[in-house]
């Protein structure tokens, strides 16, 4: 694995801190759609779901499951960055530590701002550590892996796996409902226009380590 392409430049300290910042949020805006109990993004059904199985916490679920999909990147020959690495651990982390204190939405009128908060600071999130130009996660960068190694294109294959992701999820109990359908319908939009608030110009640095594909491809939803 190499990021040293990744780690220089004079904007390095702005890109560190938006990627920190970025996972760490991303943790948190998950955190809000489980205690909003209205549905998950695709990947929180699994990681939900599998938490029930294993009683294991929904963040450290989140870790081994990015470890398991990083490894798959081998091969496809997937180069990941150091921001895909930081991804795997920051996020599940940051997903414990929020729902410690974050407590459950018991009535609608705390459930829907609790999944409209998750939604939009996961939007928020995305544009930040992607913009920071540090790798794509693990589960992003094995979509774009397999559009590279198929043919097929980004909304087939990141459909295809999300699909399979939620009803694996659903099926040993994760939480899908009208909050999955909302994010589903939301995030591409928000996450487009944090990408464009956050973006770091690509002027001193010859660029950051990313696996194939454009981050914009890997991150939104078609």
């Amino acid at each position: 694995m190499s990021i040293t392409p990744a780690l220089r430049g004079k904007r390095l300290p702005r890109r560190l801190i938006q990627l920190y910042a970025g996972l760490t949020l991303y943790g948190v805006s998950a955190a809000l759609l489980v205690r909003g109990g209205l549905g998950l993004e695709p990947w929180g059904v699994l990681h939900q779901g599998l938490s029930e199985l294993t009683g294991l916490t929904m963040g450290v679920v989140s870790i081994v499951v990015g470890a398991v999909v990083l490894l798959l990147w081998i091969p496809i020959r997937q180069r990941p960055g150091l921001g895909t690495v930081s991804n795997v651990f920051v996020v599940g982390i940051a997903m414990d530590g929020a729902l410690a204190v974050i407590p459950d939405g018991r009535v609608l009128a705390v459930q829907i701002p609790l999944l409209i908060g998750g939604i939009v600071l996961n939007g928020v999130a995305t544009g930040l550590y992607i913009s920071a130009r540090f790798g794509p996660g693990p589960r992003d960068g094995l979509m774009t892996g397999l559009h590279r190694l198929t043919g097929r294109s980004v909304r087939l294959v990141r459909t295809g796996i999300e699909v399979a992701v939620v009803a694996t999820g659903y099926v040993l109990g994760g939480s899908v409902g009208i909050g999955t359908i909302a994010y589903a319908l939301a995030i591409g939009p928000l996450a487009q226009l944090f990408l464009r608030v956050f973006v770091v110009p690509a002027t001193d640095d010859g660029g950051a380590v990313v696996a194939g594909g454009s981050p914009e491809q890997a991150i939104l939803r078609p």
